[in-house]
């Protein structure tokens, strides 16, 4: 199957992410910096599978990849955002500029973090974009 789920070692849940990358070694890496971090984190290897989770339910943040195959990252942020207009959605790939063409229907609020990239800052982003959202709920 291609879901991979990422027990929480801590306590404290900060949120759910929805991890959406074909490339195994990545997704493990996020998924487990993710998880250190207090995420709790379900992975995807293709957008197909990513946007049948998120249909059972509900996700903080959308972390995905835009070249994968069945479904790209910003189709699925797109159906994503549609389904839930709350979702903070983050792409990272090593194809920026596809992600910021405003021809291309990605969510107007999305993030891009380019590959490379360190686990740190990827945490970072992701932790900054959470906390925002949590200011502005409260």
């Amino acid at each position: 199957m291609n879901d991979m789920q990422f027990p929480t070692q801590s306590k404290l849940q900060l949120g759910k992410i929805l991890l959406a990358e074909d490339d195994g070694d990545m997704r493990r890496f996020l998924g487990k910096a993710l998880q250190n971090a207090g995420y709790q984190v379900a992975a995807f290897d293709n957008g197909l599978s990513a946007y049948s989770r998120l249909r059972e339910e509900p996700f903080e943040l959308l972390l995905t990849d835009i070249v994968m195959p069945e479904m790209d990252g910003i189709e699925l942020a797109r159906r994503a955002t549609e389904l839930d207009p709350d979702i903070k959605v983050m792409f990272i790939t090593g194809f920026a500029a596809v992600a910021l063409n405003p021809d291309n229907n990605a969510p107007p609020q999305a993030k891009v973090l380019s590959k490379p990239f360190h686990l740190k800052d990827l945490v970072n982003e992701v932790q900054r974009l959470l906390t925002v959202e949590n200011v502005r709920a409260n």
